[in-house]
């Protein structure tokens, strides 16, 4: 068995606070690891930033490594546990801005980072999209990155998924009058490609925007392993939910359900050409 403790961490990121997202970032991150040993904590998209900055997105976003991955590699170090989260990045040149995904070892190494693919028409003007699905090794086995409206297309999870990828991490600022499809495409990308899936989904309103949590650790025969619920007056709520589970579990179940094995890529032709 290959057994890890995965933390999904449900909060609401202060728009445009970097410095106050960070100290709560640490903060949930030591919450966590003192209760017991965490292999992987998950962090929702644009975590540092949060989601409406508009144009100011191009003053808060960094190079990677960088100030933040700095910052939070020393949380990873000190507590043993690899990360995972959302901010905005850039390269060299100032004007190119990319919604990323961060994967940090738990050395506090940065082990890599993914730009989203597919960006939501308000996103478009502000980022460029990303144009590859890399999966990277880790110490406990092959993870895949994904950034919320990535899970709407099948294609994204299915390529990490024949890459090797055992375990799709999905950051994420769903909203909540859509939170419906949040739920179904975690369990839809988990059960297609018998693969975990760990998704964080932010909480809390900026200004037109509401989100709605619901972050949940998905098996790779669509079974919820954790989740975070919601308080007392039915509403999503800043929260954390821990699993573990046996990554060994993927190839058990792709044997057993015979899906990925028995593909028709021949006859697939159309799904490479734009609508």
């Amino acid at each position: 068995m290959r057994e890890i403790h995965i933390a999904i961490a449900q909060f609401h990121p202060r728009l445009g606070e970097l410095q106050a997202n960070l100290d709560r970032m640490g903060d949930i991150i030591a919450h966590i690891c003192a209760a017991q040993k965490v292999d992987l904590i998950v962090f929702p998209e644009l975590a540092t930033t949060g989601y409406e900055c508009g144009v100011k997105f191009a003053e808060f976003a960094e190079q990677v490594p960088g100030f933040t991955v700095e910052t939070l590699g020393a949380h990873a170090e000190k507590h043993a546990t690899h990360l995972a989260f959302g901010m905005a990045a850039k390269h060299k040149v100032e004007s190119v801005v990319y919604d990323a995904a961060i994967l940090l070892g738990a050395d506090g190494a940065l082990i890599g980072q993914y730009h989203k693919v597919h960006l939501k028409p308000e996103e478009r003007p502000i980022f460029r999209g990303g144009f590859r699905f890399p999966v990277f090794p880790t110490t406990f086995g092959a993870v895949g990155l994904l950034l919320g409206w990535d899970l709407a297309f099948p294609e994204a999870a299915r390529s990490l998924a024949l890459d090797g990828a055992e375990l799709i991490v999905a950051p994420a600022n769903w909203e909540t009058q859509a939170i419906e499809e949040w739920r179904t495409y975690l369990h839809a990308r988990a059960f297609e490609n018998s693969i975990f899936v760990a998704g964080a989904n932010r909480v809390g309103d900026e200004y037109t925007y509401s989100f709605g949590g619901e972050s949940a650790i998905i098996g790779p025969r669509g079974e919820t392993y954790a989740s975070v619920g919601r308080d007392e007056h039915d509403r999503p709520k800043e929260a954390y939910a821990l699993a573990k589970i046996d990554l060994d579990q993927v190839k058990q179940a792709r044997e057993e359900l015979q899906t990925m094995q028995s593909r028709q890529p021949a006859t697939y032709r159309n799904i490479v050409r734009n609508y």
